[in-house]
């Protein structure tokens, strides 16, 4: 089967800098895939090349078999990719609504008015669908909590994306209770069949969400693991170089 997503011998240079060497690596459809590794070993530089924000020096992404280029960011979007990160790029002072359809927004023929019923009616109906708790669309995103703001950026992504998520520390801000609620909506991306690659500090984490496990040290790739046959202990092992 070929996998929904690719990257081989992606290299990545900044300057004299070597972010990223040699790294492949292939994720599913329906397959969440974690990406770890300390500070400074390049998981962010994957993230970034995938979702069209960082050119590679060399090496290949290929979508369903096929290569593809990335420009810019809105290049991995027509091709059905999204992104998450950490500065979740949110207009505060608009509702849920816009925020999902921020640069999209849906326009009313021939009048050119937005379209701010339907824009709201199916925000409405992506909130229902995956299960994210906030009482409407029309609410402002400043009054929403960490949790349902990150859920809003995720909808957002699970909205536009066609082939794959891309999720940078996702929980990284967040509280217990509001980590388990996003960690349940990415269960709940993996069931609808949408590929994801999750960067996260957390083995915890990573053993309860992934699937497969990509260690990175110093921007090289170290090895991929079966979450269910393999153990912290060796993940941390091969992110500390005792491996």
């Amino acid at each position: 089967m070929t996998a929904v997503i690719r990257v081989a011998q992606l290299r990545k240079q900044f300057g004299a800098i070597l972010a990223l060497d040699d790294m492949t690596l292939d994720i599913d459809a329906g397959e969440v895939v974690a990406l770890v590794g300390d500070n400074g070993a390049g998981k962010s530089t994957v993230v970034r090349c995938l979702a069209g924000l960082s050119v590679p020096t060399a090496g290949q992404i290929m979508l369903d078999g096929a290569a593809v280029r990335f420009a810019h960011p809105g290049d991995a979007r027509r091709h059905g990719i999204e992104v998450v990160l950490q500065e979740l790029a949110l207009a505060d002072r608009q509702p849920v609504y816009m925020n999902v359809f921020l640069g999209r927004e849906l326009v009313r023929r021939p009048a050119h008015r937005l379209d701010r019923r339907g824009m709201a009616a199916a925000t409405q109906r992506l909130l229902e669908s995956l299960e994210v708790r906030i009482d409407s669309p029309h609410k402002i995103v400043r009054e929403l909590s960490g949790g349902q703001r990150q859920a809003v950026a995720i909808a957002r992504a699970v909205h536009w994306a066609k082939r794959v998520v891309l999720m940078d520390e996702p929980t990284a801000s967040l509280g217990a209770v509001e980590t388990r609620r996003v960690e349940e909506l990415i269960a709940r991306l993996r069931e609808r069949g949408t590929a994801i690659l999750v960067v996260s500090h957390s083995l915890d984490q990573v053993f309860r969400i992934a699937d497969r496990i990509c260690v990175l040290r110093r921007g090289r790739q170290i090895g991929v693991r079966t979450a269910s046959e393999t153990t912290a202990e060796e993940i941390l092992a091969m992110i500390t170089g005792l491996a």
